[in-house]
Formats: structure tokens, C-alpha cells, sequence
């Protein structure tokens, strides 16, 4: 899978993964790795396979299952030699998650390059099927989690999230009337904009604390 870089090279590095139906480089996902990188973070953004095939070809392909996806996430890892954070916008976080999740993400020793999982717009649950619930992996997550999520999100209210029990020490940052893209509406008072920047700098920050060493680590 080829790599799009944005960032200086000595940045800490976040591996960025597209959500189920845009690229990597749609609108939303260059605006978050633009912004990190003017705040001097390494963003390698990638397409996976079915995605890549769709831009190539300009036909409709669905996202493949969630182990494909997974085993094709790890690879990428394992091609890296450094320590990361990995996420993603919608599915591309989620997909993060699950391979921090998954036991052979160890045996394959890519587990230890991972040192955080950031993503925005986590789909909690599928469109309209507020039962059928992604989160039982979390409690298996060793790594800090951080999550941007705009309050009416579909995938995952503010409301719903707060009802499922998630570990305490997630991370999240809440845009006040933000959907599943973190856009709120005009009669809030809030733009996109100013979430997607509000965004930036909450991951930013995120990124920087787990990947910079602490004096008792050096």
C-alpha cells in the first residue's frame, strides 16, 4: 500500500486510515493530516486494497471484511520501522482499534511499535442499528485511546457512548452539535472549521504525548 506523506520527517509519526467510503485523500482527511502536519507531526495516510482498486478503476466497491482489512493494517505496520500512533476517520479508526485488539497483532510484533490509537468519528454502532454495538474490544486495548466525536453523531451520540461502559481512561474530545463528519449545524454557532481545527489540535497533542520519550524513558 503506498504511502502519502505530509509533515516533517523527524515528526512523530500517525499512520491515518480513510473511512469505508472516501479515500485518503478526501476533503476531511486532507484537512486532518495538513493541520497535523503544520504542528509538526509525521502523517502517513494509505488507501486500503478495495479502496485503491475503486480510485483505480472508478467502480463501487464495498470495504472488504474487518480480518482482511486488519491483516492488511498490520502488514503496513510491519513495514514501518518506528513507533507509531495508528487511527482513522470512521472505519479507518475503527480498523485501528481492532488490530491494537487482536492477539495476533503481537505474535506478528508489530503490537510494540504501537504506542496510541487516535481516531475521529468512531462508528460505535452501523447506521440505524443502535444495538448492534463495536465495543467489546475496547477493554482489550493496551495502548492510550483517544476519540474525536461530534455529539449527534449516528454511529454514536454523545448520549449512547456515555451508556456503554467504555474504560475510563479513553480519551475523548466531544465537538458540541458535530455528525459523523464532526460538522455541526449553521444554527449552533459552531462551524466546521473550527471543529476540524479544534480537532487537529486535540490529536496534535494526543500524538505528541505518547510518542515523546520522558526523561525516565531516554
Amino acid at each position: 500500500m503506498e504511502l502519502i506523506y505530509n509533515g516533517p520527517l523527524d515528526g512523530p509519526l500517525f499512520v491515518f486510515a480513510h473511512g469505508a467510503g472516501a479515500p485518503a485523500t478526501s476533503d476531511v482527511m486532507e484537512t486532518i493530516a495538513k493541520g497535523l502536519a503544520q504542528q509538526g507531526i509525521r502523517v502517513a495516510r494509505f488507501n486500503f486494497p478495495y479502496m485503491q482498486q475503486r480510485v483505480d478503476n472508478g467502480t463501487r466497491r464495498p470495504p472488504e471484511r474487518a480480518p482482511k482489512l486488519i491483516a492488511q493494517f498490520q502488514q503496513l505496520i510491519a513495514s514501518i520501522d518506528q513507533p507509531m500512533v495508528i487511527g482513522g476517520k470512521s472505519m479507518g479508526g475503527r480498523m485501528a482499534s481492532l488490530v491494537a485488539s487482536d492477539p495476533s497483532t503481537d505474535e506478528l510484533t508489530v503490537n510494540a511499535k504501537i504506542k496510541g490509537i487516535a481516531c475521529l468519528g468512531f462508528p460505535f454502532h452501523p447506521a440505524n442499528k443502535p444495538e448492534s454495538l463495536r465495543t467489546e474490544h475496547f477493554p482489550l486495548i493496551q495502548q492510550p485511546v483517544f476519540i474525536a466525536q461530534g455529539d449527534r453523531d449516528k454511529l454514536g451520540t454523545r448520549e449512547e457512548v456515555n451508556s456503554y461502559g467504555l474504560p475510563k481512561d479513553i480519551e475523548f474530545l466531544w465537538l458540541t452539535d458535530g455528525d459523523h463528519d464532526l460538522k455541526p449545524r449553521v444554527k449552533s454557532g459552531f462551524t466546521h472549521q473550527a471543529h476540524l481545527q479544534t480537532t487537529i489540535d486535540g490529536m496534535a497533542a494526543f500524538i505528541k504525548q505518547v510518542l515523546t520519550p520522558t526523561p525516565s524513558q531516554l
